[in-house]
């Protein structure tokens, strides 16, 4: 396999593995994550990855194989991105829990950021040819085993363990997790997951899934996918797997490459502040507004800059435009993983209810690697075809986010998540409707609809 790819061809292997991460993650988050446990679900899934990356790093010399490593790689991804925050959350104390939930964020950017100097050091220490590729493609290698080898030395999840009635496991991983000593405080956490089993097992019985679609829940499904859409519009995503050739584009000349690791690096620099200044400090509403404005702001400076002063993707020296297109470019990043990186992901956890927690989990994470096979697609045409125009279209789509953020989104930072059932569902309302679905619904299931008279025949 060492001739060049036409763009077509370089699209496609990109954009594979979203695919298969689409199809993965929703059938994770409902039937892995509920029957075989998040540890060993993320066991199967560091496997099922390392097999993808073997059939991508092995030679064959047909592009065939090839895309069916992306595609079995996609696999392991999806199943990661729902089951590791399930296990952080569930196992983390929930002094640090949001923090550790942001972590999810913090290692996808330091995992960019690694292949994007790895990228640069093939392409400057090795020379033109098979090598090259999988070297950077067999890096994957190191990520998958490390995942494999921790979750083989951990425990399952506590709470998972404990609904599934295996008690005195659950009671041990807890007690591992938290150093290993029976203390009070440890007892009375344990309470508290035994607790909030029963009440997840009491509200859960009978659930349905003409459930999922009444308005009280209509909403907040609605929330999780368009939340997961408005992340891809900001742009970053495009500018994440098509760094190289963007900067080219604006004017990098010829260190692109190396102008793209420092871009890697000040998403973790980005994540990283937010993390430890701005998490549970704010609120949700406030970053994803703000967070918008600027990259929305970013994103017309660049446009104007490239509008008025054309660069050549072809150049080998970088001009005072893209210079300053470069930096708008970082600015951008940053603000990107100060608010639409790691919240997305926070928020979908914190909207859904015990009984729907688990689904709607799962959908936000299909949908969001189904938006971003799209955004795989349409970029590379874009950057060739309507050049700054492109950057004139994400500052938009920035600038509709911050009205969304307003009208759509609401504040959940100073809620508990028992008080949500009030914040999404129209305070009382919304839990009034539901219940009497539920109990039409559960009556036609008995044969024995509301409102039959007694000794009478339901109507058929």
């Amino acid at each position: 396999m060492g001739r060049k790819l036409g763009l077509f061809r370089a699209v496609y292997l990109v954009s594979a593995s979203c695919m298969g991460s689409f199809a993965f993650a929703f059938d994770t988050g409902i039937i892995i994550a509920s029957y075989l446990g998040r540890r060993t679900g993320l066991i199967i899934s560091s496997l099922i990855f390392t097999l993808g990356t073997i059939l991508q790093v092995i030679n064959t010399g047909t592009l065939g194989t090839f895309y069916a490593g992306r595609v079995v790689a996609g696999f392991g991804i999806g199943s990661a991105t729902v089951l590791i925050p399930m296990y952080s959350a569930e196992m983390s104390p929930k002094e640090i829990r949001g923090r550790l939930g942001a972590c999810f964020q913090l290692f996808f950017a330091l995992g960019v950021m690694i292949a994007y100097w790895t990228t640069y050091a093939v392409a400057k220490d090795q020379a033109v040819g098979t090598n090259q590729w999988q070297t950077a493609l067999g890096l994957q290698l190191l990520g998958s085993t490390f995942l494999l080898i921790g979750m083989c030395t951990v425990k399952e999840s506590a709470r998972w363990l404990a609904s599934k009635g295996k008690i005195d496991k659950a009671r041990e991983s807890l007690k591992w997790v938290r150093g290993g000593e029976e203390t009070e405080e440890l007892q009375k956490e344990f309470d508290e997951i035994l607790a909030g089993i029963e009440e997840e097992a009491r509200v859960k019985e009978n659930l349905s899934l003409r459930e999922l679609f009444l308005p009280v829940n209509r909403y907040r499904f609605f929330i999780a996918i368009s939340i997961q859409l408005c992340a891809q519009l900001t742009g970053n995503t495009s500018l994440a797997y098509y760094a190289t050739q963007i900067f080219s584009a604006v004017g990098a000349g010829g260190a692109a490459k190396l102008v793209t690791g420092f871009f890697g690096l000040v998403k973790v620099c980005g994540v990283l502040i937010f993390q430890i200044f701005v998490l549970d400090r704010v609120g949700r509403r406030v970053p994803f507004m703000v967070g918008a404005f600027a990259m929305g702001s970013f994103m017309l400076i660049i446009a104007c800059i490239l509008a008025t002063h054309p660069v050549s993707a072809n150049a080998t020296k970088t001009t005072s435009a893209g210079i300053a297109c470069i930096i708008m470019t970082y600015a951008e990043a940053f603000s990107y993983n100060m608010s639409w990186g790691p919240l997305p992901w926070l928020y979908m956890g914190e909207i859904f209810s015990s009984r729907t927690r688990e689904a709607g989990i799962a959908t936000g994470a299909a949908s969001q690697w189904l938006f971003n096979f799209m955004m795989s697609q349409v970029t590379p045409h874009a950057i060739d075809n309507i050049g700054w125009r492109m950057f004139l279209m994400f500052a938009i789509f920035n600038y509709a986010i911050i009205v969304y953020s307003w009208l759509v989104l609401k504040e959940t930072s100073q809620y508990s998540l028992e008080e949500m059932q009030e914040v999404f569902g129209g305070a009382k309302h919304g839990h009034k409707h539901m219940e009497e679905a539920l109990h039409v619904e559960h009556a036609e299931t008995a044969g024995d609809t509301k409102g039959t008279m007694p000794g009478s025949t339901p109507k058929q």
